[in-house]
C-alpha cells in the first residue's frame, strides 16, 4: 500500500494553528488513512492508503482539519518514493562541512514557473545558497535562517505553497515512511 507523507504548512508556530500530535493522528485515522505516524509538533504525519488522487487527499484532510481545529492549512503531500528522490537529489550531499540543522527543504505545492526560476537563480548577493530541483527548494542557511533576511523574500517571489523541513526532520520522515513501506 503506498506510503504518504503530509507536511501541514504553518500548524504550531507561534503559538498559532494549534493542533496536538494526537489529535491529528486522531483525525487522519477517522479519514481511513492506515498507520498515521506523527514526527515533531509542526503537522508531519507519514501514514498508508490506497488513495492515489494526491490533490483529492490533501483538500480531503485539508477540509477535515478546518472543521475540526478552525483553519485551514495548506497540505503538502510526496509519496514515500518521492521523498526519497528528494534526498538522493541533494545538492549538498557530497559536500563537505555542510551544518545539516542549516540545512533546510522547502517542499512546493506546484513546479515553479520557468519565470520563477530565474528569479530564483538571480536572488540578490546574499550568504544563503538556493538550488530548486523540481518541487523542491534546497537552502543552506551558513548563518542559520532565524536571521536570515531570505524567507519574507521567498515568499513574494515564489507564490505558491511552501512549507520548510530542515534536513534532519526530511531524513525522520523518510525513516518513519520506509518503516510503514516494509
Amino acid at each position: 500500500m503506498p506510503v504518504y507523507i503530509s507536511m501541514l504548512r504553518g500548524v504550531n508556530v507561534g503559538g498559532h494553528n494549534l493542533i496536538k500530535m494526537d489529535a491529528l493522528r486522531e483525525l487522519y485515522t477517522s479519514l481511513k488513512l492506515e498507520n498515521p505516524q506523527s514526527y515533531v509538533q509542526s503537522g508531519n504525519v507519514a501514514f498508508c492508503t490506497k488513495k492515489t488522487d494526491e490533490t483529492a487527499l490533501a483538500r480531503t484532510i485539508q477540509s477535515a482539519i478546518e472543521k475540526m481545529f478552525g483553519f485551514r492549512p495548506e497540505i503538502i503531500l510526496r509519496s514515500g518514493p518521492e521523498l526519497r528522490s528528494v534526498i538522493a537529489t541533494n545538492p549538498f550531499a557530497k559536500r563537505a562541512n555542510i551544518e545539516t540543522n542549516k540545512l533546510n527543504v522547502g517542499f512546493l505545492l506546484t513546479q515553479p514557473s520557468a519565470e520563477t526560476s530565474k528569479k530564483l537563480e538571480s536572488l540578490p548577493n546574499m550568504p544563503e545558497e538556493v538550488h530548486l530541483v523540481g518541487r523542491e527548494l534546497y537552502i543552506y542557511f551558513p548563518e542559520g535562517m532565524g536571521r536570515s533576511k531570505l524567507p519574507p523574500l521567498l515568499d513574494r517571489l515564489l507564490k505558491i505553497p511552501v512549507t520548510f523541513r530542515n534536513w534532519n526532520s526530511v531524513t525522520k520522515l523518510m525513516e518513519i515512511a520506509s518503516r510503514l513501506e516494509e
